[in-house]
């Protein structure tokens, strides 16, 4: 008999850049474990193309074209969600940018507002907007659950990357402040941190002979993460399972931060 608290049926989780990478190997886990999906995504092609892929697992999909830096898209988009699928039980704060320079000295102004406004202001207007929803229905103590998308770069030093870096480490203390503040409503907080993940932001490192040489090699396990790795940490904190957890960091990375 299978355990069912991990059993998603009934649940609704949106997933912001749900529709590739991470987030989609997110998606795809708790559909699988019954969770009815909602992407939010910026590229209509790409939300379609994941849409098709989660056909097989029969549960409902809705895809919605959304950029999380617009204050007021998210709230709308949020609106939108709840009112199409009844209710949001989990919110996955996974869309982001990279965005370096050659150097800190030379870092651009520009590029460093672009990687806050996404990777920052886009988790916090996400998770308020969530947070408005599921304290209203939070009576019963099942509030939800959120989970934030850090990096690793939150602890490394990630050189030339400042902004990234910045706004991944910023991650942690604000879910910790929301997980407090909202225990009592039901809702839970937490944060996970990837390591080196192939995903369509890694591909020129992936292709990058050195780089494989000098940094993969290094990872314990030896190879490069995979979106679906991220699936059974995604099913725990949407599920029952994990209802008592809030205010943690996941890192997740093969190893490679403790080596």
């Amino acid at each position: 008999m299978a355990y069912k608290p991990f059993d998603l049926t009934g649940k609704v989780a949106l997933v912001t850049g749900g529709n590739g990478g991470i987030g989609f190997g997110m998606v795809e886990a708790m559909a699988q474990a019954g969770a009815d999906i909602v992407i939010w995504g910026s590229n209509p092609d790409k939300n379609r193309a994941a849409e098709e892929k989660l056909k097989p697992t029969g549960v409902r999909v809705l895809t919605q074209v959304v950029n999380v830096a617009d204050e007021t898209a998210v709230a709308d988009g949020m609106e939108a969600a709840v009112a199409q699928m009844g209710a949001v039980h989990t919110v996955v704060a996974n869309a982001g940018i990279g965005g370096g320079a050659k150097s800190f000295s030379e870092f651009p102004t520009e590029t460093y507002r672009k990687v806050l406004s996404v990777n920052l202001d886009g988790v916090f207007f996400t998770f308020r907007e969530a947070c408005k929803h599921m304290v209203a229905r939070g009576g019963d103590g099942q509030g939800g659950s959120l989970v934030a998308i850090s990096s690793l770069s939150a602890l490394d030093g990630a050189a030339r990357n400042q902004a990234y870096a910045a706004t991944k480490g910023a991650l942690i203390p604000m879910v910790r402040a929301i997980a407090v503040e909202h225990a009592r409503y039901g809702v839970r907080a937490n944060v996970i941190l990837p390591g080196w993940v192939a995903t369509d932001m890694t591909a020129a490192a992936q292709d990058n002979d050195k780089f494989n040489e000098n940094v993969i090699k290094r990872v314990p396990m030896r190879r490069w993460g995979e979106p679906a790795d991220f699936g059974g940490m995604a099913v725990y904190l949407a599920s029952d399972a994990s209802r008592f957890h809030t205010g943690d960091s996941f890192l997740i990375d093969g190893g490679y931060g403790v080596f």
